[in-house]
């Protein structure tokens, strides 16, 4: 076993906070394979539920057994059961069908104070329990199991002392010979802590902080599937209860980020595993997005003849003189950037001020060398007809692209559209390496891989990551249609001088 195979038999819950939505997740985010069988259609959200729906107890074996039929179950969560008819068929299967860890959460009340098990059920859970090797009850639930087994420890004070929560976990241990988490989210304090109790009375604590937040929807369901998961890979159960309570503690942290829903809104599931991930970078995407582009470029016929010196001067001549027309435009985009100062949004470094005069300045900076490049690398080498050449189709669909940017009205839009000339000329400044001594195009190749371009490029793309993760999403997705785009036409513009020469239009 790889990942462990987790079964999930519980309720519904159409906000995804609770049941076996919530189950799936807890089990995703510790890398178990989740599968669920749902004993009841539950209609609710962060203020509480409506209504149940109960399917036929015939069609819920039916779901048992199609899942042991194929699947080896490496530990089933049991959740909400609702009537002592489910109660009993999920018991029955249980005996024919028990998987190496069973993790029952006896859902009998939600946070909110809806009962979610009506009095038979509770009473047919004993069988159940006695299947078990750990129950999760809530505080209220602990209360009523600790009456089911006969204990003194019930009563009004179960539900609001911690000492008297730990007799009853103890009598319900004992009673059934499973292990029982007593959990602490209901104590006050600083500490938020919960207890291990086996049969024999011996207990662990858990300490952790208290989390304070009102968006707790589900973390029973949460925590009991998080913790069948690991047992099932660890093998240990305090290691399982130790590991969920941390990742636990995390979620809720998370949660009032979500924002869902007006009321008691559920725990960030993925909360810990997006911490552990690096940061999405929003040009690495784009730019992976166009790595079949970037391909074909690197293969066009251009730039093999200029690596490897057979490409003809006068072809060459004839990139060029496209080449002024498309810098001439492309030093107007860098100033007008230059000019917007388009910073990032607030809170961001960019939207400082010191941030968006480095802007600012790094895009006048950037037109400036667009001026240089064309007046002093394309001038020396363009000579002959080739001087007065009018704008190509390709060059004038390129720059019509960038005006289309421009005219957006989005600073960052136009930021994206300019990119490519930057990453690809570097990218392929890189992939061309150095040209040796006597190569006819060696002033070329060695300005594309200049050191200097390198680290603009680098700064672009810093200066349009950071205006890409203040943009609004539809802003984020203008910008990148707009950074694709450019790429294909970055492709087309190097292919240009090789193919055969269409219309031409006049500047």
């Amino acid at each position: 076993m790889s990942v462990p195979r987790v079964l999930s038999i519980a309720g519904t819950d159409p906000t995804g906070g609770a049941g076996m939505q919530a189950d799936l997740k807890a089990i995703a985010a510790h890398d178990g394979y989740g599968m669920g069988v749902v004993t009841a259609l539950v209609a609710q959200n962060t203020h509480g539920v409506r209504a149940v729906h109960v399917p036929d107890v015939g069609f819920l074996r039916e779901q048992l057994d199609a899942v042991s039929d194929d699947v080896v179950v490496d530990a089933v969560k049991i959740g909400m059961l609702g009537t002592a008819d489910v109660v009993r068929v999920v018991t029955d299967w249980l005996r024919e069908h028990r998987p190496p860890v069973v993790v029952v959460d006896p859902v009998m009340v939600a946070t909110s104070g809806d009962r979610l098990l009506d009095a038979d059920a509770a009473s047919a859970m004993g069988a159940l329990f006695a299947l078990a090797d750990l129950v999760t009850p809530n505080r209220a639930e602990l209360a009523v199991l600790a009456e089911l087994a006969g204990s003194g420890a019930a009563g009004s004070g179960a539900s609001s002392s911690s000492a008297s929560s730990l007799a009853a976990a103890r009598a319900v241990a004992a009673r059934w010979d499973v292990l029982v988490l007593a959990k602490g989210g209901h104590d006050e304090g600083p500490t938020s802590d919960d207890v291990l109790v086996a049969a024999d009375g011996t207990v662990r604590v858990f300490r952790g902080p208290r989390v304070v937040t009102t968006n707790t929807h589900g973390t029973g369901c949460s925590l009991s599937s998080a913790i069948a998961t690991l047992a099932a890979r660890h093998g240990d159960w305090e290691l399982a209860v130790g590991v969920a309570k941390d990742w636990l503690t995390a979620a809720l942290r998370g949660a009032d980020a979500l924002a869902v829903g007006s009321g008691n809104g559920p725990v960030d599931h993925g909360a810990q595993a997006r911490a552990a991930l690096p940061a999405v970078s929003y040009t690495d995407v784009w730019w992976a997005d166009a790595a079949s582009v970037l391909q074909e470029t690197i293969e066009c016929a251009f730039l093999v003849g200029l690596r490897d010196g057979t490409l003809e001067p006068e072809v060459f001549a004839g990139y060029l003189a496209q080449d002024v027309h498309y810098l001439r435009a492309y030093e107007r985009h860098l100033a007008a950037l230059g000019v917007g100062t388009p910073g990032a949004g607030a809170g961001s470094a960019a939207g400082s001020g010191e941030g968006v005069g480095a802007a600012a300045a790094f895009w006048a900076a950037a037109a400036q060398g667009c001026a240089d490049e064309a007046r002093d690398l394309h001038h020396r080498r363009l000579a002959g007809s080739h001087a007065d050449d009018p704008v190509h189709p390709t060059c004038a669909g390129y720059l019509a692209h960038l005006q289309e940017a421009a005219d957006s009205g989005s600073p960052a839009v136009l930021a994206a559209a300019v990119l490519p000339c930057f990453r690809v000329y570097a990218w392929v400044g890189a992939q061309l390496g150095v040209a040796p001594d006597g190569h006819a195009f060696a002033d070329w190749i060695t300005a594309y891989g200049d050191p200097g371009f390198a680290a603009s490029s680098a700064e672009a793309t810093r200066l349009v990551e950071e205006l890409a993760r203040a943009a609004t999403p539809d802003e984020r997705g203008r910008m990148a249609r707009a950074f694709r785009r450019s790429a294909e036409w970055e492709l087309a513009f190097f292919r240009m001088p090789t193919e055969a020469r269409g219309a031409r239009v006049s500047r």
